[in-house]
């Protein structure tokens, strides 16, 4: 309820009057006024400016002329689109003498072009995925998604499927314990999109259509390059195609090779690392998994194998079969 001497509104907008505001605007012009009292019930003609007040009488409503009112709605809209004309103009005359001296520069000048900041990335990757029309490659390394970029996935992935775009996506196999990101293949399961996933990867890459790729510069993924370089692009797909050729349908289980007992794949994976000099932190970003779960399975395997300290463990691994199987 408003306050005193202020007019109630109608939760819509002058193009779609409700029905009393339709019924009693029509009555009112049908017979030059209508009664205050009668249009208690559609706010919205006086709102709108359609009634206004009878001079010679004041619990009557005279209607405004429909010609008058749609151009008393219309001029502001008219103005509006006449500064955006004015603006298209001006924007297109700045930029006039930039687009020539661009003209004159070979193409390969764009072949490689820095992005900086998440939000000029982001809207770079919108604006490919908008123009692509056949096909999307990705390679998303780590573990589970957070659900606000996995929205954004689906935000992104649904005007390409709807178009009948194929994608397909690389993860890494720490993605399958993530209900997260199989409650998004599933709701994806039903399109052109194929998922698989591999326990290595390398850093994350997109590919749309094999004309322009993006990968990232900085860990903190705030800086990126959008590549347009045919043989770049190229090169990069075929990196892409063979991790596909060797990573397992999402839906599949994966099959390690056999570790003696009490020792899981992982683990196994992990041992491999370990003797190759990586720290828990390295191991864990290249498994796709925090740190205190990479160090939870240090645990179990330095128990596994008898172990009592980090330095033994490293020569308990080299001289078992682990990495011999």
């Amino acid at each position: 309820m408003g306050a005193k001497g202020e007019i109630p509104t109608h939760p819509h907008d002058v193009t779609s009057l409700c029905d009393d505001g339709a019924r009693l605007y029509a009555t009112a012009l049908r017979t030059g006024r209508i009664g205050r009292v009668d249009v208690q019930s559609a706010p919205c003609l006086m709102e709108f400016a359609l009634l206004h007040p009878d001079p010679d009488d004041a619990n009557w409503l005279r209607p405004v002329p429909p010609s008058t009112a749609l151009g008393q709605l219309l001029h502001p809209l008219e103005k509006e689109i006449q500064d955006r004309r004015l603006l298209t103009v001006q924007l297109s005359d700045a930029f006039e003498p930039f687009l020539a001296l661009s003209a004159q520069t070979s193409a390969t000048t764009h072949a490689i072009t820095v992005l900086e900041g998440i939000n000029r990335i982001n809207a770079t990757l919108d604006l490919a995925a908008a123009e692509c029309q056949v096909e999307v490659l990705t390679i998303q390394p780590g573990g589970g998604r957070r659900e606000d970029i996995l929205e954004q996935g689906l935000e992104r992935g649904k005007p390409l499927v709807d178009r009948g775009v194929s994608m397909r996506t690389l993860y890494q196999h720490t993605v399958r314990h993530s209900q997260g990101t199989l409650a998004y293949a599933e709701r994806m399961a039903e399109a052109k999109v194929e998922i698989r996933t591999l326990e290595e990867l390398v850093d994350r890459l997109f590919i749309f259509d094999r004309s322009v790729a993006f990968i990232p510069v900085s860990d903190d993924q705030e800086i990126a390059l959008e590549l347009r370089h045919p043989a770049l692009v190229n090169y990069l797909a075929q990196v892409f195609e063979q991790f596909w050729q060797r990573a397992v349908p999402l839906l599949e289980p994966v099959s390690y090779d056999p570790t003696p007992a009490g020792i899981s794949g992982v683990q196994r994976s992990i041992a491999k690392l370990l003797v190759e000099g990586y720290v828990d932190e390295a191991i864990a970003r290249r498994l796709g998994m925090n740190v205190r779960t990479c160090r939870a399975h240090i645990a179990k395997l330095a128990a596994a194998l008898g172990s009592g300290s980090r330095a033994q463990l490293g020569y308990l691994i080299a001289r078992s079969n682990i990495l011999d199987a």
